[in-house]
């Protein structure tokens, strides 16, 4: 019979696939002798069976579930629904992978009416008891029964109104009392039954809810945005309450080993007398720094920081962890390793190096890629900021630099985020439904909550701005307003917030990219030294590929030659080529625009100083280019000596239905060898001239032939190529040597790669187009299904963002595997957007890629993905 259900003296830190991370630290937790109050994980394979038999817990898990409660109250003394020593619970979901407030949790489970008078008697705190059971029925409501939070917290609100409070804990017993009352009738009303009184029918519910939370909406955007897959599931751990709402000498926190904003190596948290769990990380009050926790409870303080280092020893890594203090004794309730900023991972995983903690390959592999990129990401410009007076000041939550006009839903951010406007948004507080708008706006702004609520932590995670706890806002969000230091903002005025202090500035601040120095440059040797695959960047000017080499780029594996022709005067003799009617008018037009492109192929290989450069010749359809405006085409007319009919006409005879598999990439050459030989002359007299003048840079050009299908394509438009090659070389008297390949975008194209390795010297894999033709649908419109495709579980993520490596990555590695048995000097790159992504850029490591190449900010990532998937190979050796 299957193990569905651990109890947490039968597991470890290694069972994290089948118990999750909280269930896995929980049981090695208690293996380490830690205070750490008991229960039972039941496993991610149940939740999986749960999704897999309808939604339905079948009977085998179901009695293994009642088994392990017995064992429970065997172990705690406490029993379910017994009126002299009830056992109350919290029950918690835990995925292999953190996943910071998307799923749900539910507190204080066991309670109904009799239990609470026995608690409230036996603890001689009725209002302890009333609390607990309000904020039960409150969690069951919501996250059970999908009754929302709003009117409970109506109630509350008014409650406080009538008795002339400001905070939840002024309020007496028979407040407490009153409110359960209102909560109970709310929840009959909305569902139309009775609140549940039997707690096995409770916890019964609250595990089907935790099951079910996998695959909420916010659940999915998170696992699509960090690569958690959908078949992963989630485990729920059942563990006896520990109380910090019990009184004065109770309280609850949550603490990080390090700082998660700079790494600093020390304790950073929050802490918050006589209240619960959630009441920290969903930013309700703001709490005190966790140092005040030594004034309140000096003993648990004591032993909290030998916890801290006991924890911190064992991981090898900061740990971010949430406990409770009962009547000044200290229970610990989950550590995992924290989330942090780029900065501080880079710091922490050099400082674990240097003391002697992690080797080099460890730290380099502890770091997540996609992290980096909020390194590159902009801060104010220093001198406007000197100028400007901030209006106020929250915690500053998550490091960066953000303004925009202000938005007040989430929804709204998302809508004119669409429409091309940079929003900043502003809420009370965030709560997990907020993710895609906290995605689409640059910044997020909240008046409640701590360093450790919601939107910190998700902020934190998606690199963006975040300011949070800001209570000198008094806000309307209804009416879409706020005040701050005496002026009203209104949705649309314009707001700057800075991630790193807190500040908050009315109008505009100027922002200016990042810079990066330190342990940013430790860490990226260290990646260098272990990668073996080379990292190139997709530039198309000399300004793109200077920053890409500053950033680490070993190559340019894409030089887009069309982006080139939009540039003043370039863009109007380029229009003359396309609208010639004859060889002789083309070639003319062809003469005009040769000094640009050479200019252009200098200025890049002068950038890259000797290291490769591919160039990709003319690719789109020609129909992109041509004049759409009245007055363009009939400049056009004058120039060529035409008609503006015939100039119409032609542009007309270029539409085409199927533009993406049209008269584009090699096929333009084939129809119109002229311009292959014009961008060749370019390319090969721009390198003679830089190599003169460099003649110790080993300038060999890169020439690449777009989209072919056939052998016989690549042929004939090749000898254009070299014929035209050899004789500028040989006019010049140069040694110049170049290399002509294509790019393997069409499936044919891998599926006879041994054929077509008979005549390339490179392949180069164009991901987009090739995912593109392999599924069948164009990129441009798969958005108006991708939707759809999540939902209905057939995708997990965009795979024109993520490689397919089922499809797509089989034409691949089929292309490499019959190609350089051919051609055994065959050097092999890709150059797609997939060339950044992480997994994508693990698995061109795995099927033997010479290099990867990608966009300038992503050049650090791509480094760091590839010395990961090298370190990873080693250690799996």
């Amino acid at each position: 019979m299957a193990k569905w259900v651990y109890m947490f003296t039968e597991g470890n830190a290694n069972m994290r696939n089948l118990l999750g991370g909280k269930g896995a630290n929980l049981a090695e937790m208690t293996n380490l002798g830690l205070p750490v109050p008991q229960g039972f994980t039941i496993t991610t394979e149940a939740c999986t069976q749960y999704y897999e038999d309808g939604r339905q817990i079948n009977d085998e898990i179901m009695a293994q579930i009642m088994e392990a409660i017995t064992k429970m109250e065997g172990v705690t003394g406490k029993k379910f629904g017994d009126k002299e020593n009830p056992l109350l619970v919290s029950v918690r979901s835990g995925a292999r992978a953190s996943m910071p407030g998307m799923m749900d949790t539910i507190l204080n489970l066991g309670l109904n009416e009799e239990v609470v008078n026995t608690l409230a008697e036996k603890s001689n705190n009725p209002r302890w008891a009333w609390d607990c059971y309000r904020r039960f029925i409150q969690m069951y409501s919501d996250v059970v029964m999908e009754v929302g939070k709003k009117y409970f917290e109506e109630l509350i609100d008014e409650m406080k109104t009538k008795r002339g409070v400001k905070q939840d804990v002024e309020l007496t017993a028979e407040d407490l009392k009153e409110l359960a009352e209102q909560f109970k009738a709310e929840y009959k009303e909305k569902i139309g039954a009775d609140f549940p009184t039997d707690p096995k029918e409770q916890l019964m519910g609250a595990i089907k809810a935790v099951f079910r939370s996998w695959d909420n909406p916010r659940a999915n955007v998170y696992r699509r945005d960090n690569d958690i897959p959908y078949s992963w599931g989630t485990a729920v751990n059942v563990q006896m309450m520990a109380f910090g709402n019990m009184g004065d000498d109770c309280g609850t926190g949550v603490a990080f080993t390090r700082d998660p904003a700079t790494g600093a190596n020390g304790l950073f948290g929050e802490f918050l007398t006589n209240a619960q769990g959630e009441d920290v990380v969903a930013g309700v009050r703001t709490p005190m720094h966790i140092t005040e926790m030594e004034q309140k409870f000096p003993e648990a303080f004591v032993q909290f920081k030998q916890v801290c280092k006991t924890l911190e020893d064992h991981y090898r890594d900061m740990q971010d962890m949430e406990f409770t203090v009962e009547h000044g004794k200290l229970y610990m309730l989950q550590t995992r390793n924290g989330k942090r900023t780029a900065q501080a991972a880079l710091k922490i995983a050099c400082d674990l190096v240097d003391e002697g903690m992690r080797t080099e390959e460890e730290a380099v592999a502890m770091i997540d890629p996609r992290n980096l990129d909020t390194l590159l990401h902009p801060q104010f410009d220093a001198a406007a900021l000197k100028a400007a007076t901030p209006m106020g000041k929250g915690l500053g939550a998550s490091p960066g630099a953000a303004c925009g006009k202000i938005v007040f839903t989430a929804d709204d951010a998302v809508e004119w985020a669409e429409r091309g406007e940079k929003v900043v948004l502003v809420r009370l507080e965030t709560s997990p439904e907020d993710i895609t708008g906290m995605k689409s706006a640059q910044g997020i702004l909240t008046v409640r909550g701590g360093m450790t609520s919601h939107a910190a932590v998700v902020a934190r995670g998606m690199g963006e701005c975040c300011v949070s706890g800001c209570g000198d806002i008094a806000m309307d969000e209804e009416n879409k307003k706020f005040t701050l230091a005496g002026k009203e903002f209104h949705e649309g005025d314009f707001i700057s917030i800075d991630g790193t202090t807190g500040n908050i500035y009315d109008g505009i601040i100027p922002t200016v990219d990042a810079t990066i120095a330190g342990e940013f440059g430790r860490i990226m040797a260290w990646a260098d030294k272990y990668r073996t695959m080379k990292v190139r960047t997709n530039a198309d000017t000399p300004a793109d590929a200077k920053k890409a080499v500053e950033l680490g780029a070993e190559g340019i594996g894409l030089c887009r030659t069309e982006h080139m022709f939009f540039g003043e005067g370039r863009i109007d003799a380029f229009r003359e080529m396309i609208c010639s009617t004859t060889v002789e008018e083309r070639e003319k037009a062809l003469a005009k625009v040769l000094p640009y492109q050479q200019g252009d192929f200098e200025g890049l290989f002068e950038a890259l100083e000797g290291n490769p450069v591919t160039i990709r010749f003319l690719d789109p359809p020609l129909h992109e280019f041509v004049p759409t405006e009245e007055a363009d085409i009939k400049k056009l007319a004058d120039a060529q000596g035409k008609t503006v009919e015939e100039i119409k006409t032609i542009i007309d005879s270029l539409h085409e239905f199927n533009p993406m598999m049209g008269h584009r990439g090699c096929r333009l050459a084939v129809t119109y060898p002229e311009i292959a030989k014009m961008q060749t002359t370019a390319v090969i007299r721009a390198a003679i001239k830089v190599k003169n003048a460099h003649p110790d840079w080993a300038i060999k050009p890169e020439i690449m032939i777009p989209l072919v299908g056939d052998i016989k394509e690549l042929k004939y438009v090749k000898k254009f190529v070299v014929e035209t090659a050899d004789a500028e070389i040989k006019a010049a008297g140069s040694d110049l040597q170049y290399e002509v390949g294509t790019m393997i975008e069409i499936p044919r194209a891998a599926l006879t790669a041994d054929e077509i390795a008979k005549e390339a010297d490179f392949f180069c894999f164009g991901t987009n187009d090739l995912t593109q033709m392999t599924y069948g649908f164009s990129r441009d419109d798969a958005g108006k299904f991708l939707n759809a495709y999540y939902d209905a579980k057939i995708f997990e993520n965009d795979p024109f963002a993520k490689l397919d490596q089922v499809g797509v990555g089989k034409l691949m590695k089929m292309a490499i595997e019959l190609g350089r048995p051919v051609n055994p000097n065959l050097h092999v790159g890709i150059c797609g957007e997939h060339g950044g992504d992480p997994s994508s850029v693990e698995f061109c490591h795995k099927i033997g890629l010479n290099y990867v190449s990608c966009s300038p900010f992503r050049v650090p990532i791509a480094r760091l993905a590839a010395a990961q998937a090298a370190i990873a190979e080693t250690k799996a050796k």
